[in-house]
């Protein structure tokens, strides 16, 4: 690997022992055996460093999502088995003491005092709802209208978020797949019988 590959591998694990506010660039240095110049040279700042050391962690966990290793997502597009069998996939990252998760958290949580780190993770929001409208619909990427990033994509990251939460500060009470479906499927069919026959 060169000096690139190697700071964004320290910064990973730095990541995930110390997490974004407590991690200098001395210790990705120290971490990546490579210098405090490479930082700037590859990266521009330890800040867009360490949001790139972030994204690659999450895609990390891509795999684990489509059910990859486990047979694969087999419900079919937009149904509330699928729903129900992506978000299982989903929740299993987040389980556990030591979820990188947390990481996200601590965006939330003192996103004003990492502000380069925020921009950064903003800007590749997007990406990260076409991939989840792609994986709950079964489309290409490349075909997801901008309305449906805009509503249904927005829908599925505003659950993450919501989940992630859940599952770092109350694990005890936080929603599995299951519940997570049963109570999509309570308001489908509220809004169903809310909705007057005008035939």
């Amino acid at each position: 690997m060169g000096h690139r590959e190697d700071l964004l591998e320290g910064a990973k694990r730095c990541l995930l022992a110390k997490g974004f506010a407590r991690t200098t660039a001395r210790d990705i240095v120290k971490e990546s055996g490579t210098n405090l110049a490479s930082i700037g040279y590859h990266y521009g700042s330890k800040d867009a460093l360490l949001a790139e050391a972030y994204l690659a962690l999450v895609g990390e966990l891509s795999d684990a999502f489509d059910g990859q290793g486990s047979g694969g997502v087999t419900a079919p597009p937009g149904s509330l088995e699928r729903f129900r069998e992506v978000w299982h996939n989903i929740i299993g990252t987040m389980r556990g003491p030591g979820s990188m998760w947390r990481l996200s958290i601590e965006i939330v949580a003192m996103g004003d005092q990492m502000p380069a780190v925020r921009e950064h993770l903003a800007q590749q929001q997007r990406e990260a709802e076409r991939a989840l409208v792609a994986l709950f619909m079964g489309l290409p990427e490349k075909d997801i209208p901008d309305r449906t990033l805009d509503t249904v994509g927005r829908f599925y990251t505003t659950l993450m978020t919501g989940l992630i939460a859940q599952w770092q500060f109350d694990p005890d009470r936080a929603l599995d797949a299951e519940a997570l479906t049963e109570g999509l499927g309570m308001l489908i069919e509220a809004a169903g019988r809310a909705v007057p026959d005008t035939a």
